[in-house]
């Protein structure tokens, strides 16, 4: 497997496994993301979107480096998230609400649970989901972009 493969499938690989887990804690264990939750995810559709782009083009280098630069994107927002949890800076915003689409939307709005961005909903190790974005993002992107640094 060639440093290209390799960054190949870090940069499809690290923003699928996140998002599974952001879908499984979400669905799963009923932690409704936050706004800055969601800013954390764009980036990851973003990569894995180009990361399969770069298995259906020769050479592929571009696509990965672009998939690998949105994984550490959002990467520095969950960095950001985590300050904002830690109360080490003030966020943009302060709680958001997650509706499902479909029925009245009057009570769905009513019915959604808010979900504060300042504050942890979850953590392990004092390391906050955002944490832990921040954790494999950075350095999932900085072994692909890395890898594709290398030739051999």
């Amino acid at each position: 497997m060639t440093n290209l493969d390799k960054a190949r499938w870090i940069s499809l690989l690290v923003p699928a496994g996140l998002l599974g887990g952001a879908y499984i804690s979400q669905y799963g264990f009923g932690l409704f993301p936050c706004e800055m939750c969601w800013w954390q995810r764009y980036p990851h559709f973003a990569a894995i979107g180009l990361a399969i782009l770069a298995f259906a083009f020769k050479p592929a280098r571009w696509p990965v480096a672009l998939a690998a630069l949105a994984v550490l994107a959002s990467g520095l927002i969950g960095a950001f998230h985590a300050g904002v949890e830690n109360g080490w800076w003030e966020g943009f915003t302060r709680c958001t609400s997650m509706v499902q689409a479909g029925g009245d939307p009057l009570a769905a709005v009513l019915a959604a649970p808010i979900t504060r961005c300042d504050e942890i909903q979850w953590s392990l190790m004092g390391i906050s989901l955002a944490g832990f974005n921040f954790l494999i993002s950075t350095t999932g992107a900085l072994a692909a972009l890395v890898l594709l640094g290398r030739r051999k």
